[in-house]
């Protein structure tokens, strides 16, 4: 039987966070939900009255995330488990594509998950035990024209998240980067900001990417509740895994890239080795 947890979970109006929250609710769970706004919130607490807690917070406010966490602890109760879910993709060119809007992209998917992470650590530290989830993507593992950004910004997180877990796994805490592949949220749609095209050069090559991904949005193979289960087994999990890949497609195409990097690192071995003495 699973033990009643208070998980805290970034961005609930939508998608994964939505989702996940539904799933820990119904699994007797307690679950404090991020939003920004009010009458979403109120909305979400009315999922289940005295199970799901709203609080008010955007992750790029920074200064006032650690406040809110220790709130929590204190109102509601001790957080077992934090979801960093809260993010949004940005789809462009990099040429094409203002330094604001990467440094809005990590903002929220980067500077934000660890504010999270080092507001609650102190907690899960002093009690020695406590589960961190950080969704990333699986373009935290290849990457794709036109996502340089997303991309960038998630490969950081997976980077960060393993680091972490291998400075935090004495304390009895352990950290997993969930990196989804294609699923039906709303990343492609309303959650994803577009910058202008303006570079004729690269129509050939992004025009048709983009095209394709607005195609497929809410089409794709991933169905959100069931990575929200899977994303349930981890927490319950006893040795959770530090990288966790969801959907087959996800699994395919990082199996393509570790076989492509295979091949190049053999290719190029007797100049890597080169430089040693």
């Amino acid at each position: 039987m699973t033990t009643p947890k208070t998980i805290l979970i970034t961005g609930v109006s939508s998608g994964f966070g939505r989702a996940l929250a539904q799933e820990a609710l119904a699994a007797g769970h307690r679950v404090v939900g991020t939003l920004r706004n009010p009458d979403a919130a109120a909305a979400f607490e009315a999922l289940a009255p005295g199970h799901a807690v709203a609080r008010i917070l955007d992750v790029t406010d920074f200064a006032a995330i650690a406040p809110v966490v220790d709130e929590i602890e204190k109102s509601v109760g001790p957080i077992s488990v934090l979801v960093n879910n809260a993010g949004y993709g940005h789809e462009g060119v990099m040429e094409e594509s203002p330094l604001s809007e990467m440094q809005r992209q990590f903002d929220v998917n980067v500077f934000g998950a660890v504010a999270m992470m080092r507001a609650v650590l102190p907690h899960m530290r002093a009690r020695r035990a406590g589960r961190i989830l950080n969704v990333t993507s699986m373009g935290g593992f290849i990457t794709m024209p036109g996502i340089a950004y997303y991309c960038g910004s998630k490969f950081a997180l997976e980077g960060i998240s393993e680091a972490l877990g291998k400075e935090v796994q004495g304390f009895g805490i352990h950290v997993t980067a969930v990196a989804p592949g294609s699923f039906r949220t709303d990343w492609a749609g309303r959650s994803m900001v577009r910058s202008p095209r303006v570079i004729g050069d690269y129509d050939g090559m992004f025009d048709p990417v983009r095209l394709r991904r607005q195609e497929v949005s809410g089409k794709q193979l991933g169905d959100p509740l069931k990575a929200a289960r899977a994303m349930l087994q981890v927490i319950d999990s006893d040795v959770p895994p530090a990288h966790l890949l969801l959907g087959s497609d996800a699994l395919v195409l990082v199996r393509q890239k570790l076989e492509s990097l295979a091949v190049e690192l053999e290719r190029w071995e007797a100049l890597t080795c080169s430089t040693d003495g």
